[in-house]
């Protein structure tokens, strides 16, 4: 058992889902040939002038409110100086002193306990660029396509003591961003990405350690692991006698190891100065109010409704509204056949088990909810079976169409074919006596094994409710 008590503070960076730049008019999207997306005011050439993006503040306005932040009524824009090799106006327009959001919470749930996060401050700022590193031909090479993207950072106290908590941070912070319509926190892309403080000290400590800053970590696993790796590290220098020094380190993912970037600056260093080209902003109450009012309905509502209004169990509900885009399509999907538990669960038992499979993907999906919709109320009224109903739910997945189009072409639709049903069953049970006479003296879990049998043999000839109706009058015969 370690003997050292770890303290961790974040700083969050995330993309905001503008169209345009935060200064300029340059496209934001993600992507596109190197350097084709800049123009001389996002690439900083002299005698350019930045125009501030409205929507961009309206968005950070809208992040304080999700995190229960203060908005400030006065805020203003300052110049960063420092050498950015991806940045080539060589200083950052960001906020120190007035930032437009502080002191917020965020409450987390970490191995089934409530705790609350504090966050220091969210701020606005543009993006940098990206180094692309050529190691065969020991090159860096610049794509200054993301330079100026609008940014923003939240800031939170020193409130973390184990990768658990942060992980369930950055979890929350992604769902509030992505349902709230300001970010798409696709960690894959850079959109969020993680600065981690961390120091230790001894266990009974008032005071805090030296603390290092691990940065820019874009995937949880990469999160926990930095997080597992520079503990070891601070606890195994402390535990020779030597001092930590505070820095800015990398995590190495395929290596496993962080190494150091710099010495840490301090924010003197930095040279902070008030931008001369962006006024400062005043917001009226009536403003605030308005981009209030604009936020969507949020995780914890979308919880709510599903278990107030639905009955759907919170444990369903909470699966349900991890990801915004299954979220959305079963809003989609009830609005198109109303009976939420019967969506819910074939959302989770079918759509959800084929995508972690990786046989279907939210972002590519040949249907929509509606559809879906069609195929549940299919299985709900009988019309097909529930092996049928995977069958075409696997045909809309590999190469779309409506559940009806695929049933009619697979012919697939349950018949209600008496006869076949009657003569199918009495040979079941004829050929398995020894199981009807144990069900006949109360092994009631012996019927499973012939509604299976007679549902492999009818193939969808027959509903489940007609087969379960005729096993149990032939059986008490």
């Amino acid at each position: 058992m370690s003997a050292y008590y770890p303290t961790m503070g974040l700083e969050v960076h995330a993309e905001l889902l503008t169209n345009s730049k935060v200064f300029c008019t340059c496209s934001a999207e993600f992507g596109g040939a190197p350097n084709s997306r800049c123009c001389p005011v996002c690439s900083g050439l002299p005698g350019t002038l930045p125009v501030l993006n409205r929507r961009a503040v309206e968005y950070i306005i809208k992040a304080g409110y999700v995190m229960n932040c203060d908005i400030s009524r006065f805020t203003k824009w300052d110049r960063k100086n420092y050498f950015y090799p991806d940045l080539p106006k060589a200083y950052q327009i960001s906020q120190m002193p007035r930032p437009v959001c502080l002191a917020g919470t965020v409450n987390i749930n970490v191995n089934g306990e409530e705790k609350v996060i504090r966050i220091n401050r969210i701020h606005l700022e543009e993006d940098a660029g990206k180094l692309v590193h050529d190691d065969v031909n020991r090159i860096s090479l610049a794509d200054y396509n993301r330079c100026g993207i609008p940014l923003i950072e939240i800031v939170t106290e020193p409130d973390f003591h184990s990768a658990d908590e942060v992980i369930a941070f950055m979890e929350k912070i992604r769902l509030l961003l992505q349902y709230a319509g300001i970010c798409d926190c696709k960690m894959e892309q850079g959109s969020i990405r993680c600065d981690v403080n961390i120091s230790i000290a001894p266990k009974g400590s008032d005071e805090l350690g030296t603390r290092t800053e691990m940065k820019n970590l874009n995937s949880l696993k990469a999160i926990a692991k930095a997080i597992e790796i520079e503990i070891e590290r601070q606890e195994e220098i402390l535990d020779n006698g030597e001092k930590v020094i505070q820095q800015t380190r990398r995590f190495n993912e395929a290596l496993g190891e962080t190494t150091a970037m710099r010495s840490k600056e301090d924010a003197q260093d930095y040279r902070y100065f008030p931008d001369p080209d962006i006024p400062p902003i005043i917001f009226t109450e009536e403003e605030l109010e308005a981009i209030r009012l604009s936020i969507p309905e949020l995780p914890e509502q979308r919880v709510e409704r599903y278990v107030s209004e639905y009955g759907i169990n919170k444990k369903d509900a909470d699966i349900i509204v991890g990801d915004k885009r299954i979220c959305d399509f079963f809003d989609e999907a009830i609005s198109e056949y109303n009976n939420p538990k019967a969506v819910a669960n074939y959302v989770i038992g079918e759509l959800m088990r084929r995508i972690n499979l990786g046989e279907a993907d939210m972002d590519n999906l040949r249907f929509g909810g509606r559809e879906f919709a069609q195929l549940v109320e299919y299985m709900q009224t009988d019309k097909v079976s529930q092996a049928n109903a995977k069958t075409i739910l696997r045909e809309m997945i590999e190469n779309g169409g409506t559940p009806k189009e695929i049933a009619d072409r697979g012919d697939l639709w349950i018949k209600e074919d008496n006869d076949l049903l009657a003569k199918t069953v009495d040979e079941i049970i004829a050929n398995n006596p020894k199981a009807a006479e144990q069900y006949r003296g109360g092994d009631q879990k012996v019927f499973g094994f012939f509604m299976g049998q007679a549902n492999k043999a009818l193939k969808g000839a027959a509903s489940p409710k007609a087969i379960q109706e005729y096993i149990r009058k032939k059986l008490s015969e």
